[in-house]
């Protein structure tokens, strides 16, 4: 990530330092008047003041969590249940049933001129004089 593009233009270029001691209004998007109002409400002056206050750690400590967070048995079992249902309802996924008879054609049937032979009539005339001839026999 680019440093410079999350602060304010005064402050590209800027150390890691020098950012951290910055009044929190170098932060791209908070305003002088948000930074009043975080001095009033947290006592909060620089963008270190920021990141060690307790509220915004607390918040960054349930997000981390969250994301690691295991789903409680109900919720493992509707999660459970749902991918069942979605497996009967697209049984084609499933590899059992492709173990189950289902192929793949993997080389195209031969393939006839339809202008010489439409729906195989050829072959079905063919075919049925054979059968005159066994008829006759």
């Amino acid at each position: 990530m680019n440093i410079d593009t999350i602060v304010d233009k005064q402050y590209v270029g800027k150390s890691f330092r020098d950012l951290a001691e910055a009044p929190v209004s170098a932060l791209r998007g908070v305003s002088g008047k948000d930074a009043k109002v975080l001095q009033a409400a947290f006592g909060v002056q620089s963008v270190r003041d920021l990141a060690q206050l307790k509220f915004v750690r607390w918040a960054c400590a349930i997000a981390i969590l969250a994301d690691e967070e295991q789903l409680a048995p109900a919720e493992k079992a509707k999660e459970e249940l749902l991918d069942d249902a979605v497996e009967m309802t697209f049984p084609a996924s499933d590899p059992i049933s492709v173990d189950a008879g289902i192929t793949r054609i993997e080389v195209a049937p031969e393939k006839v001129d339809a202008q010489q032979d439409h729906q195989h009539a050829g072959k079905v005339e063919q075919s049925t004089e054979i059968g005159r001839e066994a008829e006759t026999t």
